[in-house]
Formats: C-alpha cells, sequence, structure tokens
C-alpha cells in the first residue's frame, strides 16, 4: 500500500521537534524533517501545492504520495493530490504520457531504462515541476531524486536533469532463511520470513522495499544462497505472491535463491543433472508456474559447487551447462540467472603451496566465456577471497568478453566488525571499482561490470545486505550509511565516498556543519582504522575463520582447507602468489597489472602480504619493516577508534539522545574490542617472530593488572583459546560460586582516573557485574549482548569503562562477578590511566 498522507499539523510537530525528538532510525535516510531555516525554506517557496500523476499504477501512485508526503514534511504547508489537467503543479509520468502534456518541453538527452527527466522552472515562474521517467520505476527513482535535493536543501529551481543508472540490474541479497534467522545477518531476525513461511506482518518489509527504490535498487532475493529448495514448491506460491505484492509499488522486483539439486530434493527425480531432459522440463515447469503467480518476479540466484552445495561437477558437467538449464526457463519471461562466482573447494591441502583459494574463481569460469546464456550473469565477488578487509578486484572481471558480469558487494560487514564496529565500506568499494585492469585501454571495473568495455546487454551490481528487526535495520545507526552507499554507487560509480559520506550524515542525521565534520569523518576513517587494527598488508583480518569470522584468531586461516593462509611464521609471513615462485595467481591479471603485483618494487605496499611471502624484517616504501608495521598500524587504529568516542561525545546536544546514545555505546564497545585486536595480533607477532617493538609498546601494558595476579574469592585461572585473545593468555572464571571476587590495591598518586574492566560476554548466560572503590560503587552492569561464542575468547572479549574515579594510594579496586547459566562472569583484567 502507498504511505498515507499525514496532515499537515502532524507533520510539523514530528518534523520540528529538534535535537530532543526521539528517533527509532526505522526512517534511515528518508526522514523529511521540517526545514527549520527560513532563508533555506524559501527557496522552495516556488514549489506548486499539488502533485498530479500521468497515470495509475501502484508505482505512479506510490511516487506521487511520496511527493506529497516528502514536501509537506519538508515544506511545512500540506501538498495534495491535483488534476494533471491543471495549469500548475508537480505533474510526474512517463515520458511520453509528459510529452503530450507539455509538448513544448524537451529533455536535454531522453533518459535510459529507469533513468528519469526533472524539469523544475526557475523561482517566481508559473510552470509545472516536471518528472518524467523512461518507465514507472524511472518516475519513481526521479522522485526520490528531487525529494533527495530538497533534503539535502539544495537549489531546485531551474533543475533540467537527466539520470539514467549506470546498469540495468541492481539488486541485493538478503540471506534469510525460512525459520527467520540470517545467515551473516546482524540486525535481528528476518522481515520475511517465520516458522517456514512469508512473515504475516510485511509492512516492515515494505518499508525495506522504499528504503531499496530511494536508492534506485530494482530487485531483492529474499531467501539464503544456501536455498531452502522449499521456496520452489507449489504450496509456498501463495506466500510468494504476498511478498511480492508488499515490494511492487516501489518497482522492486521479487527473486529467489534457488537449490541446484532441487529436481532430485522436491521434484521426483532420481537425478539433477543439467542436461537431462527431465531436469529441464522441471525447471521450466516451476519457472511457468511462479510466474502466472508473480508476473512481475525478477529471476534466480544459484550457487552451486561451493562450500558443499551440490553443482554440476557431481554429473561431471560445466558451470555453463548449470546455469543454462535454468536461463533457459527463465528467458520466456523476461526472467535473468545471477550464478555465483564464489566457487572453490574448501577441503584443499593447505601442505601444496601450489594450492590457492584466490585462484578458484578464474579457473573455473574464465574457460567458459561465451557459453552462457544470454540471461545469464556471473555474480563476481568484489575480491579474490571472500569479503576481506583488504583484497585486489578479482581477476575474473578482466578475464570475461563474451559473459554478462555483476559485482557482488558485502554490504552485511561479515569481515569488517559484524556492525558492532563502524566501518564504512564505501570506499574499499570505490577502490575497487576504480582499480584499472588494463584490458582494450583503460578498464576500470566499474566499466566492466556495467558492460561498456565489452557491450554485454546486462550487468551490474549486487549487494548482500542482510536487513533485520532491528530499529534501524542493521544493527547499527552508522551502519545504514553502507546500504545508502550500495545503492548509491549503483546507480552512479562514479560518486566519490566524500559526497556519499555527506549526503547520508545530512539526511540522516542534521545539517549542522559540527555534526557534518564529525559523522562523515568518522565514516570516511573506520575502513583504515580497521584495517589497521585487526589485519595487516593485505594479509586479511587475521578472524577466527573456522569460527564466527568476527574475533582475533590468527592461526585459525592456516593448516585448513578453507585456504585463506597467510602463511605466517617464525621467518616471515604473506602468500606468495606470484608466477616465479609461488602460485601463479597474479598470472590471472592482465600483463600490465601482472607486472606489477609481481615485482616487489611495484607492488603497493597494501597488499604486499597478500601478493608475496616475505621476511619480517622485510623493508616497506615507507621505511618500516613489516613487523614494525604490525605493531604500528595496530596501536595507531586502536587510538582512532578511541578517537571516534571522544569526537562523538561532542555531538551530544546536536543528535536526538536516543541514536546520540545507541551509537556513543557501540563506539565505546569498538574502542575496546579495537584494543583486544589490537593486543592478540601484536602479541602473536611479537612471539612468532622474536622481534621486538622498536617503541617499546608490544608485550608492556603499564597500568594494566591481571585479574590472576589480583586477590581472588571463588574465581579460578583459566588459559583462554586462542591464548593470544586473552591478556596473557589466561582468565579468571566464577566456578562453585554463588559470587566472585577479584581486588587489587591501588599505587598510583593522588588523582582522577579512568578505569576499564576486560571482561567476557558469552552468549550462554547473563553474568552481573560490579566494580566498587573501597565501599564506594563505581559501576554496575550485566553481561547480556549477543556476541557468538558461549566462550571466552576473542569474540566475547567486551571492556566496561569508568571515567572520571577519584583514587588515593592504598585504595582497594574491586571487581564483583555474578555468573548466570553457563556463563561464569569471566574476568581478563583491569585496566588504569589518567
Amino acid at each position: 500500500m502507498p504511505w498515507p498522507v499525514w496532515p499537515i499539523a502532524i507533520l510539523v510537530v514530528l518534523s520540528s521537534a529538534g535535537s530532543a525528538a526521539a528517533e527509532s532510525g526505522a526512517d534511515a535516510w528518508l526522514r523529511y524533517p521540517y526545514i527549520s531555516d527560513a532563508a533555506v525554506r524559501r527557496q522552495y517557496e516556488f514549489v506548486p501545492g499539488t502533485v498530479a500523476a500521468l497515470g495509475d499504477s501502484p508505482v505512479l501512485q506510490a511516487a506521487r504520495d511520496e511527493l506529497v508526503r516528502g514536501l509537506s514534511s519538508m515544506l511545512g504547508r500540506q501538498l495534495k493530490a491535483g488534476d494533471a489537467a491543471a495549469a500548475s503543479g508537480i505533474v510526474i509520468g512517463v515520458i511520453e504520457r509528459i510529452r503530450e502534456r507539455f509538448p513544448q518541453l524537451q529533455p536535454p538527452r531522453t533518459p535510459g531504462v529507469d533513468g528519469f527527466w526533472i524539469m523544475s522552472p526557475a523561482a517566481g515562474a508559473s510552470r509545472s515541476i516536471v518528472i518524467a521517467g523512461h518507465d514507472d520505476r524511472g518516475v519513481l527513482y526521479g522522485t526520490f531524486a528531487l525529494l533527495r535535493r530538497v533534503a539535502l536543501h539544495q537549489p531546485l529551481a531551474g533543475v533540467n536533469d537527466v539520470e539514467t543508472p549506470s546498469a540495468p540490474l541492481r539488486w541485493v541479497n538478503e540471506w534469510n532463511n525460512l525459520d527467520g534467522s540470517i545467515e551473516r545477518g546482524y540486525g535481528g531476525r528476518s522481515i520475511f520470513f517465520e516458522s517456514g513461511h512469508v512473515a504475516a506482518d510485511l509492512a516492515r518489509a515494505g518499508g525495506y522495499a522504499r528504503l531499496l527504490a530511494s536508492v534506485g535498487i530494482n530487485a531483492c532475493a529474499v531467501n539464503n544462497v544456501n536455498a531452502d529448495p522449499a521456496v520452489l514448491t507449489s504450496a509456498f506460491a501463495p506466500d510468494l505472491v504476498r511478498l511480492a505484492g508488499v515490494f511492487r509499488p516501489w518497482g522492486v522486483r521479487l527473486a529467489l535463491a534457488v537449490d541446484f539439486s532441487s529436481p532430485q530434493r522436491i521434484g521426483g527425480l532420481d537425478t539433477f543433472d543439467p542436461l537431462d531432459a527431465r531436469v529441464a522440463a522441471f525447471w521450466t515447469e516451476r519457472a511457468d508456474a511462479l510466474y502466472r503467480a508473480v508476473p512481475d518476479f525478477a529471476g534466480f540466484v544459484v550457487k552451486a559447487d561451493s562450500e558443499g552445495r551440490l553443482g554440476p561437477s557431481a554429473y561431471g558437467r560445466t558451470h555453463a551447462d548449470a546455469a543454462n538449464v535454468i536461463a533457459r526457463a527463465l528467458a520466456p519471461h523476461g526472467g535473468v540467472l545471477f550464478y555465483r562466482g564464489f566457487v572453490y573447494d574448501h577441503h584443499m591441502d593447505w601442505r601444496n603451496p601450489a594450492n590457492d583459494r584466490a585462484r578458484a574463481a578464474y579457473d573455473n569460469f574464465h574457460d567458459l566465456d561465451g557459453r552462457f546464456a544470454d540471461n545469464v550473469i556471473l555474480q563476481i565477488k568484489h575480491g579474490p577471497i571472500d569479503f576481506q578487509v583488504r583484497e585486489p578486484p578479482s581477476p575474473l572481471f578482466a578475464a570475461l568478453a563474451r559473459t554478462n558480469q555483476a559485482i557482488e558487494l558485502q554490504i552485511t560487514q561479515e569481515y569488517t566488525g559484524q556492525q558492532r564496529h563502524i566501518c564504512f565500506l564505501v570506499p574499499m568499494w570505490k577502490e575497487a571499482l576504480d582499480f584499472d585492469m588494463r584490458v582494450r585501454g583503460r578498464a576500470p571495473v566499474k566499466a566492466l561490470v556495467t558492460g561498456r568495455t565489452f557491450a554485454r546487454p546486462l550487468g551490474g551490481f549486487v549487494g548482500v545486505s542482510n536487513v533485520g528487526e532491528s530499529r534501524n535495520w542493521l544493527g547499527h545507526d552508522l551502519a545504514v550509511a553502507n546500504l545508502y552507499g550500495f545503492g548509491r554507487l549503483a546507480w552512479d560509480p562514479d560518486l566519490s565516498p566524500a559526497r556519499i559520506a555527506d549526503e547520508w550524515t545530512r539526511l540522516t542525521f542534521d545539517h549542522d556543519h559540527r555534526v557534518v565534520d564529525t559523522v562523515a569523518g568518522i565514516l570516511l576513517e573506520s575502513w583504515p582504522a580497521y584495517e589497521r587494527y585487526t589485519g595487516p598488508l593485505g594479509a586479511g583480518t587475521l578472524t577466527d575463520i573456522l569460527g564466527p569470522h568476527y574475533g582475533p584468531g590468527i592461526e585459525s586461516s592456516e593448516r585448513n582447507g578453507w585456504g585463506q593462509w597467510a602463511r605466517a611464521d617464525s621467518a616471515g609471513i604473506g602468500m606468495d602468489r606470484t608466477v616465479a615462485s609461488g602460485t601463479k595467481f597474479i598470472a590471472q591479471y592482465p600483463p600490465d597489472v601482472a607486472a606489477m603485483y609481481e615485482s616487489l618494487g611495484t607492488c603497493p605496499d597494501e597488499l604486499l602480504l597478500f601478493m608475496h611471502h616475505v621476511p619480517y624484517t622485510h623493508r616497506l616504501k615507507s621505511g618500516k619493516t613489516v613487523i614494525q608495521h604490525i605493531y604500528d598500524a595496530h596501536y595507531e587504529g586502536a587510538e582512532e577508534a578511541a578517537a571516534f568516542v571522544e569526537r562523538w561525545r561532542k555531538l551530544a546536544d546536536l543528535i536526538d539522545a536516543d541514536r546520540y546514545r545507541a551509537v556513543l555505546d557501540k563506539l565505546e564497545y569498538q574502542s575496546g574490542h579495537a584494543t583486544v585486536w589490537r593486543d592478540a595480533v601484536v602479541s602473536w607477532f611479537l612471539r612468532e617472530s622474536g622481534i621486538p617493538d622498536g617503541r617499546g609498546r608490544a608485550g608492556h601494558y603499564p597500568g594494566r593488572i591481571e585479574a590472576e595476579s589480583m586477590d581472588l574469592e571463588g574465581y579460578m585461572p583459566q588459559t583462554v583459546t586462542p591464548w593470544e585473545t586473552a591478556s596473557g593468555g589466561h582468565a579468571v572464571r566464577c566456578a562453585g560460586a554463588p559470587q566472585c571476587a577479584a581486588t587489587t590495591r591501588f599505587d598510583g598518586g593522588d588523582g582522577t582516573y579512568t578505569i576499564a574492566v576486560l571482561f567476557f560476554d558469552e552468549s550462554d548466560g547473563r553474568s552481573q557485574f560490579r566494580v566498587l572503590v573501597g565501599d564506594r560503587e563505581i559501576g554496575r552492569w550485566q553481561a547480556d549482548a549477543d556476541f557468538p561464542s558461549p566462550e571466552p575468547n576473542g569474540h566475547t572479549a567486551t571492556r566496561y569503562v569508568v571515567r572520571t574515579v577519584t583514587l588515593h594510594r592504598g585504595d582497594a579496586i574491586r571487581v564483583e562477578g555474578t555468573p548466570d547459566q553457563g556463563e561464569r562472569a569471566a574476568l581478563d583484567y583491569i585496566e588504569i590511566w589518567n
């Protein structure tokens, strides 16, 4: 259903309440706050008071109602639906209808598919404002573009703009399971599914479609790529009809991920061989049934022969065989198939130095170029491994001259802090999109995926989003910038990260320069900071690859089949991917790019350890050794994370209290966890390399008192695994007592200090803590966050901070822990500084 037209009194009250008003974050960047600055508002006085649509499709009605809603709220005067035959007003429609209505008007150029033309008269003129779309979706996108312009306080008078999206396919993938859980979802449970069916209440799904439409996303695959075949059954079709219905007014087409073995699992066949006629008939019958139920169905996503998913290799067939049998079933209906290029052997022998997961996509698909059907798009992750904090662009982008391709970007932060850390990913994506593959002259990746270099008919962008039921969609108010940024880059990959950060901040928070400078600054600095305190020089994030991909676990990526090896040992670090002595991965790039990566002299330092194995004493272009860079970067990154907290604190009176507090809590946690990361990584490399930190920091922690060295009541020391995820490799747990305590005496000078308590917030209970100085309680908290482990380790390590504590020499500092269920109120250390 279209959004309601709210009474103007309500709109003005809600929009002008200022920073004191509570905000849930649900409106994201579509808040439409009242423009309280009279001078800014005055430039929109010429905007007519009526909005008329030349047509009655659900998309046009949604566009009309969105204009009424947004402009009424921002301008403080009630707009209303008008008569298309009136002499003036805001008029929207497809370009053919607009030309009939205004034959005297001509756009500078004709918009392409999904594109639009906005024509606004000079201020004071009496002509209509026109939004003309190539199609209904183009009208809707033009509507949001006009509203964005007003929300950003940009001039509207005299606008004569034409925009066409960079590529025809701009999708999001949601890895939702039918039981309501989400794989790699960090924003709560599914807004699409519950208990094996589409959710009863789809209001939230409709609201999400509205957000997607506002940044030009035109399809959403709603279920996990590790697909449940039940989504293809006839019994599930009515559920899909309901879901497609809430998407439709926003121009978002429904898509599904499908299990390649479905012909056998639900089709009653004894095979899923793509060359078997019965299998082809199954896919045709299923596609025909889907399109009868959902005529505007977009298509399928397939993950096959990857991470245990069945695929064509079971019958000795190719990926082209697999893709084409499904694509042929979709083709008569105009549907497309995204076939994921994420295919690799996760049982590789790590002892074989020639094995290399990075080679897999190219090795699997390069020789199939030109053998895929016209409606198949190969979906290629932006890097050759798996959404690591730093990877080179996949060489497969440059290797497919006759195959449609799309770039897959991960909005959900699987390896980049899981939305507990702020890590604005747009600068990382932008580096990949702008990277010149040097094929056929200049060929940045963005030109390859949009079809400009090889002139392919289909291509574009896929974002793995994984929104959930949390109030702000992604679990962190600032993480929503990644969803906005993905949509903006998919529409126009030439946009800069700085512009996107500025836009999102103004739309989401405020135009006050202090807010814009602070929030946009934190966003733009967050990816480099996260990289510094996690994974150095292209070695990956050094996270727990065998577990939840969150906290540190340096050795977890070694000596197993998953193939994210950093090859770190006592002598050196890095994966040798050279042609001369390594896995020959570098040879997959076009010659000019390969030559750059092959040479130690020209390989960028930020990818050094992705391409080369070097001793710790190797000198970077900065003049530092690799090991000193590891030490310095991790300390610098942790300091930057701490600085984010202090910068955010200065906005206390400028942002609504709810979102201010929520973001502050996240940044406080990130600062503490960045310290956990820092200590884990530098401790591991100090022990492994035997080379001390030239600045004397690694292994030395002034002001830190290990819990196991304190006076313990009920607490028992415990070895933590992996050892580097606890200070000194040990913690204490409250075992066999209803309450435990750890006490130390302060031996510093009298003064005001900060006290930090490092504890473990496991997933198997809700322990209680309090910290006292003498008999004075200075802090109390509950360990009830949702961290991904039931053990004390780098995933659950959490810091509680008490500021401005008055201490005198000899004061007793006591931490009391009350365990709950399996969570034993574990402590690592306390730290005191001023």
